[in-house]
């Protein structure tokens, strides 16, 4: 008996599996595999497994691969625009590692940048059009970015990728809260970030920014940067105990040997969080370390907005772009229904109650007054919220018009930002869901994308600009503008009311014999031009272009 029962489990154990098999035979789906033989090096050939004969009509039915499947495969990612760098992504070479296995096509697309706002997009699209073509059955796309380098002299920065610098050009804007709030965002986008402070006199990151480690560490006759959740840190601060009191030339020094020995290694971003103002130190750090744009910190009073002015002159003058302005402490929120006094309203509901004779149902005229409190609070806590613009309108609306920058953000007044600067943890990461936090994502992305541009667009895509004496006509590119209407049309703050927008300058004053007689490009965006009056004049590209179209569309009415 002890012998008969194992049998008779293993004979039904058989039994059972040769049904299952069977089952599982019946029903397998059909597998090709391609002959790994010398003969097929040129020529895919297929070979199948014999049970899986019965459901191989469906892949017999599809076309065979074509011989010049890399123009196909090639040809259909070239649809695929890049919407920032306005060119294919087979153009710009992100195509890479493209190969063939069986119908299965497998590439990489290698971005500019890991951050990359829209690789998603990239993706699903590069999918689609793959798995649209007649021959094929899967695809495989890895999104990748290109290797993060710089020409730079420094050897602890030879693998960073671009350097923004935050400036602010006068203190006590919120340039410091900016450049730590920013650098978290971008690596929420998935790139690899660091911090360095450059402000010797008064170094903040120690205080905003409190390391996972405050142990430094040297690697070779290199420091290893400080750490927090992921992002490199590097202060004065934190190996000094205190602000500098040296001259400006040691500043100097001080700041290159800094850069130079942390070994910062492989980063997408490195933000320099600036010192204030536009002297020698700003100069010499903009020139020797080839910092790729700039971001410049204000406030919405005009005092601020003329500072706003020289950092932008300032960078120009060594061939730094500015990508982005970010107005801090642009607007207060408040509710627009009136805060309640919780205790005297809940006091003022249970008197009432008992007065009314309520509370015999075993509830006390305090719970159902506490109840009343907090029906009072949900709809206080649903109420809309207004804006005070405590420092008046800002001068976004000025920056875009007049300096062509588009990419400007208004930070309100919190204290909630505030605390989270004096407290050694970035706003963005205590609060990463807020509508604060929304902001700071935006320009992350927005910088990511200018610095796109700036690095790997082509210089040629600004509209050759001259002037033709002999003709007394302004050349852009094919087209051209007479110097008259283009003088009629500046933007500046002696030409145009800036609340209004009424326009101050009488066109009938600017004679048509007026001429440029100096033209420069400011930044990528608009271009300075020097008046045979006396006025200097600045106008985004965007504008230029905007004036030709209107002097098309007026020619094509003249001839209809």
């Amino acid at each position: 008996m002890r012998q008969s029962m194992p049998m008779a489990f293993v004979r039904v154990f058989i039994l059972l599996f040769c049904a299952v098999s069977k089952y599982v035979t019946a029903f397998a789906p059909t597998t090709f595999y391609r002959a790994k033989s010398a003969s097929s090096l040129n020529a895919p050939q297929w070979t199948k497994p014999l049970e899986a004969s019965a459901s191989s009509s469906e892949s017999e039915d599809l076309p065979e691969v074509p011989t010049e499947w890399r123009g196909e495969v090639l040809g259909a990612l070239s649809s695929v625009i890049d919407p920032d760098l306005n060119n294919d992504i087979v153009s710009l070479g992100f195509v890479q590692n493209l190969a063939i296995n069986g119908r299965k096509v497998s590439f990489d697309v290698e971005l500019t940048t890991p951050a990359c706002p829209v690789k998603d997009q990239f993706a699903m699209e590069c999918e689609n059009l793959i798995n649209a073509l007649p021959w094929t059955t899967d695809v495989s796309v890895t999104m990748t970015a290109q290797p993060t380098a710089m020409d730079t002299e420094s050897i602890g920065m030879s693998q960073v990728g671009a350097v923004i610098a935050v400036s602010s050009c006068k203190g006590g804007v919120g340039k410091s809260t900016t450049s730590v709030n920013l650098a978290y965002a971008l690596q929420s986008l998935g790139a690899s970030v660091g911090i360095f402070d450059c402000d010797v006199y008064g170094p903040s990151l120690p205080t905003m920014i409190k390391p996972d480690d405050d142990m430094v560490r040297f690697i070779g006759r290199q420091i290893a940067p400080l750490q927090r959740n992921g992002v490199k840190l590097m202060s004065f601060g934190y190996v000094n105990e205190g602000s500098a009191v040296m001259r400006g030339p040691m500043v100097t020094q001080l700041l290159d040997q800094f850069l130079s020995v942390t070994n910062w290694g492989a980063l997408d971003y490195l933000i320099l969080d600036m010192p204030p103002g536009t002297g020698d130190i700003q100069l010499t750090l903009t020139q020797r370390l080839n910092i790729t744009a700039a971001v410049i910190v204000t406030t919405p009073q005009e005092l601020s907005y003329a500072d706003v002015v020289r950092g932008i002159e300032m960078f120009d003058s060594v061939n730094v772009p500015c990508v982005a302005v970010v107005e801090n402490m642009a607007y207060y929120e408040v509710d627009k229904s009136p805060k309640i006094d919780e205790a005297s309203l809940k006091e003022s509901f249970a008197k009432k109650l008992g007065e009314e004779g309520f509370g015999t149902d075993g509830k006390t005229t305090e719970d159902l007054a506490a109840e009343l409190v907090q029906l009072v609070q949900s709809q206080q806590s649903s109420s809309e919220k207004e804006r005070v613009e405590i420092f008046g309108p800002g001068h976004k609306r000025r920056l875009s018009e007049q300096w062509g920058i588009d990419q400007t953000f208004s930070m309100p007044l919190m204290d909630r930002i505030a605390a989270n600067g004096d407290s050694g943890t970035p706003y963005i990461l205590d609060y990463p869901d807020s509508p604060q936090a929304d902001i700071y994502h935006d320009l992350a992305a927005s910088v990511v994308v200018e610095v796109a541009k700036s690095k790997f667009s082509n210089k040629g895509e600004r509209p050759a600009i001259s002037y033709d004496e002999n003709e007394h006509i302004i050349k852009v590119g094919e087209d051209s503008i007479a110097p008259a209407a283009l003088r009629r049309e500046c933007r500046c703050a002696a030409c145009v009311e800036e609340l209004t927008g009424r326009q101050i300058l009488v066109p009938s004053d600017i004679p048509e014999s007026v001429r440029p007689i100096n033209m420069a490009p400011t930044g990528n965006y608009a271009l300075s031009v020097d008046w045979s009056d006396g006025h200097k004049s600045l106008y985004p590209y965007r504008q230029i272009n905007a004036l030709i179209d209107s002097k098309e569309e007026v020619k094509e009415k003249v001839s209809l």
